[in-house]
């Protein structure tokens, strides 16, 4: 199966997009609208299609294309990211590992060749909170004769009001039950949008409820679809699925914070105030307090795209790192726009200024899976683990050999 007229994947266009969803930004922050317009410039530079395998008539771009992608758009509107995000997700998940019914996949794509064609997949709900901690999802599929029927509500579905597919996640209503993500197009009876997104950011985004009343899904439009037995089949990703999540949307809040390091310097270099008659960037303090910034997102840039460089070529202890480098990213990209806040004072967190903007946008960085806790804690039993199976390991003790015996004289 291939997918042609897809449009050709133009990496050169990057700072030039980036430029125009800036200048749009504001505006969409401000109201809280969706960036339609935004993302037709995305399509027509083929970034929403970056990651549709070779074998489908795409590019094939891997995860440190995406990384670079996802931390231009970030720097450019953190909303259009995040959604060109989850739909850069879906198509290298269906690269790496073909779950979509062929036909399906087709139209989505012959609609990708026409114009913006978004997806992501709906997880969510009031109840359960996101999958990956664990429960059944209380969105339910009857079967209709050769439909399912889906009842059921998800929340933080961003994207929703501009998404082309939506990948639910439910239960079916069978003994054993069955889990997996059924295919549910826009526009489909039954299906419909609450305006509830209403947060300080990321609010071009439109992360609203969805719900579904008996909406109508063929029989064959579903995605892994599994016995719920132990672990809620499809409830956490596979590693490396893990590591795109990961490292994708640390580049796009890297992005961001660096938008606003580039704001924080040209600042520094127009404020002259009187009692100085020279610029504040001729200080020493700011000097050295945006060589703290610079060094901290170089450090986590460098750390990102190395990372995904190395899951591209396969190395499984890569994939495994993504979420450490997914905490220590998004501290250097939450801190750099705080010290740049703190360094500004009154000018950064005034509404003309577009760093309080940054800032609220940033912080949406600690709400992703895999979240902080998740992480550390996983990685500090691994540590532990690893303490417990070597007990001989070296230790600098009075009882070692190696060491120092008795006082000095």
């Amino acid at each position: 199966m291939t997918a042609a007229g897809l449009p050709p994947l133009d990496l050169d266009r990057l700072p030039a997009i980036t430029r125009d969803l800036a200048a749009r930004a504001p505006v969409h922050d401000r109201d809280g609208s969706f960036p339609t317009e935004g993302f037709a410039l995305v399509q027509e530079a083929g970034l929403l299609t970056a990651t549709v395998a070779h074998r489908y008539g795409g590019p094939g771009a891997g995860l440190a294309e995406t990384v670079r992608i996802l931390t231009a758009l970030g720097a450019g509107d953190p909303a259009v990211a995040l959604v060109t995000a989850m739909t850069l997700f879906v198509h290298g998940t269906e690269a790496r590992t073909p779950g979509w019914p062929t036909a399906s996949y087709t139209a989505f794509l012959r609609e990708a060749a026409q114009g913006p064609a978004l997806v992501n997949g709906l997880r969510v709900e009031p109840e359960l909170g996101s999958p990956v901690r664990g429960g059944l999802p209380a969105t339910t599929a009857r079967r209709d004769g050769d439909h399912w029927l889906l009842t059921g509500r998800k929340i933080y579905s961003t994207g929703a009001v501009g998404l082309s597919r939506m990948l639910v996640f439910a239960r079916t209503d069978e003994d054993p039950v069955r889990v997996g993500s059924f295919v549910v197009r826009a526009g489909t009876p039954g299906l419909s949008t609450e305006p509830t997104w209403d947060h300080i950011g990321l609010r071009a985004s439109r992360s609203d409820d969805v719900v579904l009343d008996g909406v109508r899904v063929p029989a064959d439009d579903v995605i892994g679809l599994r016995i719920a037995t132990g672990e809620t089949p499809g409830a956490r990703p596979d590693p490396v699925t893990g590591a795109w999540n990961a490292l994708g949307l640390t580049a796009l809040y890297l992005g961001v914070a660096g938008a606003a390091r580039d704001w924080l310097t040209g600042f520094l270099h127009t404020r002259v105030p009187t009692a100085l008659g020279a610029p504040l960037a001729t200080l020493p303090r700011f000097q050295t307090a945006v060589g703290e910034i610079e060094a901290a997102l170089t450090g986590a840039t460098v750390l990102v795209e190395s990372l995904a460089a190395r899951v591209d070529a396969g190395d499984p202890i890569a994939a495994e790192q993504a979420g450490t480098a997914k905490v220590l990213g998004t501290r250097a990209a939450i801190g750099a726009v705080e010290q740049a806040l703190a360094l500004t004072g009154n000018h950064g967190l005034s509404r003309a200024n577009p760093l309080q903007r940054h800032y609220r946008d940033v912080l949406c960085a600690r709400v992703h899976t895999p979240q902080d806790d998740s992480v550390l804690t996983a990685v500090g039993r691994a540590a532990l683990a690893r303490r417990r199976a070597a007990p001989d390991a070296l230790q600098a003790t009075d009882d070692h050999p190696s060491a120092p015996k008795g006082t000095p004289t």
